[in-house]
């Protein structure tokens, strides 16, 4: 059984189909979405077989936008851990604290669940050479699976990205190009590099599918929380793809009749205050972002000055009634301390700002101590070793 239906974009509405490679929409500049049948799927799919199956992404191919289970390149990525912080929850005073650890997916962080979609469809499609511009992780992801794959792959990251992202990627055979400058120079290198040698482009949200294997982190929530949702998800964000994603799963759940109760999380967006784009507009009122001028963060993945999926970024926060925090790098790294000392959690930085945003919520009582609260550890602490003291 397979139900997808149709791509769509979100700021026209006009409709693209899915046999056909497709990049986002040019005339909006938006992403574009896979939108299912979930109409047909509510009345064909038992939720409770999901929950029997072997664990993994994968387990929910039917609400994924591979058909082909030959094309479905699996490496173990997703469910990931839904780990109790019971030192953390007695200090902040939030009984109901939790953390979904991402590091446990391959290469070491949350961006394997992307690539493994998009390179699959890339895979089922035709596509036969890859790029992408990233800060790092998203790097070695891209590597790995088009590894898997047996196609090559080209990665074009900052020159100064985590030592552990240029070896990772250069190890599973893909072509590094260290560019001087930010995720946004390295994008407009990848995009020309693109255009040139025919290379399908697999940028944050240039292309419809590596969104839809963040969603499945919703997918997962919910199946943890007995098909109801966390009151408060707290998530790091630089492209904003796993945000997006898992509001685009809430609904889609809701639609597929799978959620016990109405209720929906608010969301946060965390992000470095050297690098704040989301926040900014976020707290201007401002439907787009502006691209933030000088960005500056230790934590590379939040380092993306100019997110291309803005919009529906701060459509997720104001629609689930969230918000969005900037944290100094002083506190990231206080916080990563404290979750190693605490609760045995070596968050990589941008993990560890969901903790640090949270002090700051807490202390203003936007978090209650009754609520239910997820952070979101994006990736290993271990692959940034360059930057942490012990």
């Amino acid at each position: 059984m397979f139900y997808l239906h149709d791509l769509y974009c979100p700021e026209c509405g006009a409709v693209f189909a899915t046999g056909a490679l497709h990049t986002f929409c040019t005339a909006c500049r938006s992403p574009l979405l896979a939108r299912y049948d979930l109409a047909r799927a509510r009345a064909e799919l038992d939720r409770a077989a999901f929950s029997a199956r072997p664990r993994g992404m994968w387990r929910w191919h039917e609400l994924l936008p591979v058909r082909d289970p030959a094309c479905r390149l699996a490496l173990g990525e997703g469910d990931c851990p839904l780990l109790t912080a019971p030192r953390l929850s007695t200090a902040l005073g939030l009984p109901h604290l939790f953390i979904k650890d991402e590091s446990f997916n391959p290469t070491g962080s949350f961006k394997a669940r992307g690539m493994a979609a998009a390179v699959s469809a890339a895979l089922e499609l035709g596509v036969r050479e890859l790029v992408v511009p990233t800060a790092g992780n998203a790097g070695g992801a891209l590597a790995a699976y088009a590894a898997r794959a047996g196609l090559p792959a080209h990665v074009f990251m900052p020159a100064d990205a985590p030592a552990a992202n240029v070896v990772e990627a250069r190890l599973y055979g893909a072509d590094v190009q260290l560019v001087a400058g930010l995720i946004s120079d390295a994008g407009r290198l990848a995009a020309a590099a693109a255009a040139e040698h025919g290379w399908f482009d697999v940028s944050t949200f240039k292309e419809p599918y590596r969104v839809e294997g963040k969603k499945i982190m919703g997918y997962e929530l919910a199946e943890e929380f007995g098909w109801s949702l966390p009151d408060v998800i707290i998530y790091p964000t630089g492209g904003g793809t796993g945000l997006v994603g898992m509001w685009k799963a809430f609904a889609e759940l809701a639609e597929l009749g799978w959620l016990v109760d109405d209720r929906r999380p608010r969301m946060v967006s965390v992000q470095a205050a050297g690098c704040a784009p989301i926040v900014r507009a976020f707290d201007l009122g401002a439907e787009r972002a502006e691209f933030f001028a000088g960005a500056a963060t230790l934590a590379a993945g939040l380092r993306v000055p100019g997110p291309f999926a803005d919009r529906l970024i701060l459509r997720s926060l104001r629609e689930s009634g969230g918000t969005a925090v900037a944290v100094g790098d002083d506190e990231i790294l206080a916080a990563q301390r404290e979750l190693a000392q605490a609760e045995g959690i070596f968050a990589a930085p941008e993990g560890a700002a969901t903790l640090a945003g949270l002090r700051r919520l807490a202390a203003e009582g936007w978090v209650r101590p009754g609520e239910r609260v997820v952070l979101f550890n994006t990736g290993a602490g271990l692959k940034y070793l360059d930057g942490v003291s012990a």
